[in-house]
């Protein structure tokens, strides 16, 4: 019997809200457990995110740098964003953070991997995409960014360098750690594992603070 996750939700007997953000919000909930306990749990709700793994020429990793307020680090990382734009779906949003971020598109999209980033105290989900078939976007239609995104370097890495870089403690960015190593995995069992585009993703969370 394949492993697998399942859903499975316990009894909450109460719920207060404690803060709404613009991107999350976070809650306590008073949850009852099968032996009749309960016991309190925080919760960050969230909206969900995307990432893209752009595979160019030569199993290149295209990598764009942000800065990240709460580490204080300028980390690498595969082009991601938000679930917050209202009827948009995963993978529209994914080729839109391509576009706006790193100034690409691209001709062919998969599933790479769904995961939970942080299931202990979050209901984040991210579907990480693998991009090929890339094309760069002209100059004159490249999307002008604000804040963290005002300025955004980038940078061609070899997938197998960037697999180094993380075993080696260099790269820190959960959606970079991930989606690489299963970029690299994916490759070398011939991409035969990947999902489409348009998977199904029962996991993308629905309680997150949406735009």
């Amino acid at each position: 019997m394949p492993i697998e996750d399942a859903p499975r939700h316990y009894p909450i007997s109460g719920s207060t809200h404690r803060f709404t953000g613009p991107v999350i919000a976070v809650r306590t909930d008073e949850v009852v457990f099968p032996d009749g306990g309960t016991a309190r749990r925080d919760v960050v709700e969230h909206p969900g995110a995307v990432a893209v793994i752009a595979l160019g020429d030569g199993d290149q990793v295209l990598f764009v740098q942000q800065y990240r307020h709460p580490p204080g680090r300028m980390l690498w990382e595969p082009p991601a964003g938000l679930l917050d734009e209202p009827g948009e779906a995963p993978a529209e949003t994914a080729a839109r953070e391509l576009f706006e971020e790193a100034g690409y598109r691209a001709g062919r999209w998969d599933v790479l991997l769904d995961a939970f980033t942080t299931p202990g105290m979050s209901d984040e989900a991210i579907r990480i995409y693998l991009a090929r078939d890339i094309s760069e976007v002209a100059d004159d239609e490249r999307h002008v960014g604000e804040h963290e995104e005002a300025d955004m370097p980038t940078e061609w890495v070899p997938l197998d360098t960037a697999v180094a870089a993380i075993l080696a403690g260099r790269l820190h960015n959960p959606l970079a750690v991930m989606g690489v190593l299963a970029a690299r995995c994916a490759r070398d069992s011939g991409w035969a594992d990947l999902r489409p585009a348009d998977s199904p993703w029962p996991e993308r969370p629905v309680s997150g603070v949406k735009g």
